[in-house]
Order: C-alpha cells, then sequence, then structure tokens
C-alpha cells in the first residue's frame, strides 16, 4: 500500500467514533482495604521481632492506607505443651510490639499455636484458648462483625482430636449452627469475608515431596468437615471470600464462586527463610460495595 493511502487509513481510524467500554457499576466503589496477617509465629529469636516490625510498617505505609488487620492465627511462636514462663514472655513480647509499631485496628482469631495444652498443667484455669482469649480480650473464640457494608465471620478452627492428644480442624455442632444463623441473618445481599485458621478447603497438600501414586490429607491441615460446610454457602451466595494462614504457603483457589485464600505467612518458614517457594509476607485486599473484591500477596 502506498504511503498516501496509509495516512488516510489511519487518518479514518483516528476521526472514527471512539468505542464505548463497558460501564463500571455506579455502586461499586472500595469501601474497605484490609491486611491479612497470619503465622506471625513471634519470639525473641532468629531477629523475628525486628522482622516482624518492619512487616507493620510495611502494612501501614500502604496507599489507600489500611484500614484493618485481620490476624490469621499463631500469633506466638508456639503455646503448645510449653511451660507458662515461655508463653508469658512471648505475649509480652506481641503486645509490646503491637503497642508501639501498629496504628491499625486489629481482629484476630485463633491459630493451633495459640492453644495451650500442657497435659502437666491441665487443671489450671488458664488451660485450653483461655489464656489467648485473655490476652486479645475475646469473650469466646468466634465472632462476627460489620464493617462497611461487608459482614466479616472469625472462625475457631482448631480442636483437640477425640484421644485428646493433637488437634483436628473443624468448627463441631455449636459452632456451626452459630454459622448457619449468621448467614441467614446477612441476608442475601450482604457480601461475606470469612476468617479461619485451618484452610477450610486447600490444595496445597498436593505439592507435598515423596508422593508416590498416593495423596494423604491430615485432619489438622485442613477442616474435616469441609462438605459440610460448602453446602452451607452454597444456600448462601454472598459467601464471597475465605482466608486462612497454618500452611505457610501461598494459594488461591475458587470452588463454586468462593474464593478461598491460603495467604503465606509473615513469618515465612518460622523466621528461617522461605516455606517452599512462598516468602514472608501478607495479604492486601480491597473489598468493594458490590461484593467483589481485589486482592494479592505482598512479600515485605
Amino acid at each position: 500500500m502506498e504511503r498516501r493511502s496509509v495516512l488516510k487509513n489511519i487518518g479514518g481510524l483516528l476521526l472514527a467514533p471512539a468505542m464505548t467500554l463497558p460501564a463500571i457499576a455506579a455502586d461499586r466503589r472500595s469501601v474497605l482495604r484490609i491486611a491479612h496477617l497470619t503465622d506471625v509465629h513471634l519470639k525473641n529469636k532468629f531477629d523475628a521481632p525486628k522482622r516482624f516490625e518492619r512487616c507493620l510498617h510495611h502494612v501501614q505505609k500502604q496507599s489507600p492506607k489500611v484500614e484493618l488487620i485481620l490476624n490469621g492465627g499463631d500469633i506466638v511462636f508456639d503455646m503448645n505443651k510449653e511451660n507458662l514462663s515461655i508463653i508469658d514472655e512471648q505475649w509480652k513480647l506481641m503486645k509490646g510490639i503491637m503497642a508501639s509499631e501498629c496504628s491499625i485496628p486489629v481482629n484476630y482469631c485463633l491459630g493451633n499455636h495459640d492453644i495451650w495444652w500442657n497435659e502437666n498443667d491441665k487443671g489450671q484455669a488458664l488451660y485450653g484458648k483461655i489464656y489467648s482469649m485473655d490476652q486479645l480480650q475475646l469473650s469466646r473464640p468466634y465472632y462476627s462483625m460489620q464493617k462497611n457494608g461487608w459482614k466479616i465471620i472469625i472462625l475457631d478452627s482448631v480442636h483437640l482430636d477425640v484421644d485428646g492428644t493433637w488437634y483436628i480442624g473443624k468448627l463441631g455442632e455449636e459452632q456451626f449452627n452459630w454459622l448457619e444463623q449468621e448467614l441467614k441473618s446477612a441476608g442475601s445481599t450482604t457480601p461475606v469475608l470469612i476468617l479461619s485458621h485451618i484452610p477450610i478447603l486447600t490444595a496445597t497438600n498436593l505439592i507435598e515431596d515423596n508422593i508416590v501414586n498416593k495423596w494423604t490429607m491430615y485432619g489438622g491441615d485442613m477442616h474435616t468437615d469441609t462438605s459440610k460446610i460448602i453446602k452451607l454457602f452454597y444456600q448462601h451466595p454472598n459467601v464471597k471470600l475465605c482466608l486462612s494462614g497454618h500452611i505457610h504457603l501461598r494459594e488461591k483457589l475458587v470452588y463454586n464462586n468462593v474464593t478461598y485464600i491460603c495467604d503465606g505467612a509473615v513469618s515465612g518458614a518460622w523466621w528461617e527463610g522461605n516455606r517452599r517457594e512462598t516468602a514472608p509476607g501478607y495479604g492486601l485486599i480491597d473489598l468493594y460495595s458490590d461484593g467483589s473484591f481485589e486482592e494479592r500477596y505482598i512479600n515485605y
């Protein structure tokens, strides 16, 4: 084609009426920015206190600003079968850092390392989840709140197995009935975000090493009542997002229009580098008025 002809055609394109882009819903506006910090495992080792402070500073420098932190559990390094003096030190360290280095409101759920089940001290009043609940001023380990048009539900996903020797992921009948009522009370138009420590649904165990023609899923790695919970979600399409931690791996899985996100760990591999391919980090989630959301994983 001759140069004049080419220019003529280009000119025609430039003068053509502008394409009409798909309209953005008028009611889609950002209503809440959340940082999901999970599996901090704070202790006075591996320079963890200073590194955790850097994480908090990183969160607070985000623009637009983060308005709420959801802490997904495993707040301190480990309470399982420890003595109270070590537990007291870990919580004193955590509370001191949060008081001096964090200005954003925080809501917590409990992880498996936030439970004290030392058999030698079973008779003490602080046994089980009571100690951590007292530290966090929680009247019970599961609760909900309304925030800027969204309902946020925090679950208690960690329970001792029937033999009392280790933990499994589940809700139990009482908490499941409570969750059912919470979803009913939300109605059909209020979008719902759910936070648990142990994932309700995950595929992360499928990448474990040394698998030979067989995969094993342990009850402590994913909810054992997954099917029951998913059936409940199916009755409530306004359940949009489920956040979890525990696995220390970054994962995003969508099933039946519900997005399940495991947001790695602030501590990475317990403050000793990456956990497999996942670097230490946190989730950054923007919630919108129409029930949609945007999210990403931040390597701080």
